[in-house]
């Protein structure tokens, strides 16, 4: 069976024995129809089941009224409130959103950048894989631009908004010293992108501010692809703990009376948890641990985690603002803005004084 052919504009028109200029324009509720033949027009229109092209109409009127959203990894609790928030204020401002994952892929970025090209987005927003700018480059030449989201690329000269990491890091390491830390330790992914290089910088002068040496394996790096499987716990993504709960068992062996971990994600701090408690350390009591970015199980895990908020929504409002004022501007741009929203440090129970600390 063929599919139904879809009712349009023409259609209505000869149903109801009218122009189609009259149609379009009742549809519109421009001037000049009266309201009855605009009312008889609409009903006609939910009758037929007729919707607007968007396509044709962004032809005509050269603006597509759509933005296209480039993220990495869609396993990422920030970027699952990041994507509500700009599609909710893309929405508001009468944007749909076109959305392309690249799995930490450059290869993936490439083609998602030159499809939206092909499909003539209004503007991008885009969380780089942070590996060559040429194809963002060549979209901005076309006329489309670009926003950077959470991460940045030095040698594309573009707008970015995302989140203080450095600040953020700052806290959760002065928030555990004070505490009475006497080791401190950081678990970041091994991966060459600014938010964990600006996670490390932060933890690393917070403690060179305070006179600390921090020997070189205070940062311990896990490896996002190579998630060994502790027994009946299943490892489905890079956002997993599983990683982290083998360095765990490392960390548990080194880590004297005192010490703190700070983990670069709260999936890597409940890898950690249960790594400490394999070996009978007690979180909260024996090791101090501290997250990054409250996730919504941070609050449940016993202890329950101090951990760095996140403004995700924040983030994703303010891009989408930053892109539609490009978009507005057209030729006439300023220099770009780089606008870094403020984390909020969220202390529960999992990093109290401990009793082997200096408190």
């Amino acid at each position: 069976m063929s599919p139904r052919r879809r009712p349009t504009l023409r259609d209505i028109a000869l149903s109801l024995d009218l122009s189609v200029n009259t149609v379009s324009r009742a549809l519109a509720d421009k001037d000049a129809v009266s309201p009855e033949t605009r009312e008889r027009v609409k009903e006609e229109a939910e009758r037929l089941g007729y919707v607007p092209n968007t396509m044709a109409r962004s032809l005509v009127l050269r603006n597509a009224m759509t933005l296209g959203l480039v993220i990495t990894n869609p396993s990422n609790p920030f970027y699952a409130r990041l994507i509500s928030a700009i599609e909710e204020r893309g929405r508001e401002r009468g944007y749909s959103l076109m959305l392309m994952v690249t799995e930490d892929s450059a290869e993936n970025e490439r083609r998602a950048a030159e499809e939206l090209m092909r499909w003539g987005v209004d503007g991008v927003l885009a969380i780089p894989v942070q590996h060559g700018a040429e194809h963002w480059s060549r979209l901005r030449k076309s006329g489309t631009p670009v926003v950077l989201l959470n991460r940045h690329l030095p040698e594309l000269d573009a707008d970015v908004v995302g989140v203080d990491y450095y600040a953020g890091a700052r806290a959760a390491t002065e928030h555990a010293l004070d505490g009475g830390a006497t080791e401190l330790y950081l678990v970041e992914e091994d991966l060459d992108i600014s938010p964990v290089s600006e996670r490390i910088r932060g933890f690393r002068e917070t403690l060179a501010a305070r006179g600390i040496a921090a020997p070189d394996d205070a940062v311990v790096r896990v490896d996002p692809g190579a998630a060994p499987e502790p027994e009946g716990v299943p490892v489905s993504g890079p956002f997993d703990p599983g990683a982290a709960y083998a360095v765990g068992a490392e960390l548990a062996r080194r880590a004297g009376p005192g010490a703190v971990v700070l983990a670069g994600n709260d999936y890597h701090a409940l890898g950690l948890y249960r790594a400490f408690s394999e070996r009978g350390l007690r979180v909260g009591t024996d090791i101090g641990v501290v997250g990054h970015g409250d996730h919504p199980f941070s609050a449940y895990l016993d202890p329950a985690l101090t951990t760095v908020r996140l403004p995700a929504p924040d983030v994703g409002r303010a891009g989408v603002d930053r892109l539609l004022e490009r978009v507005t501007a057209g030729s006439e741009e300023s220099d770009p803005i780089r606008t870094l929203l403020a984390p909020e440090l969220v202390v529960r129970a999992s990093a109290r004084p401990l009793p082997g600390g200096g408190q």
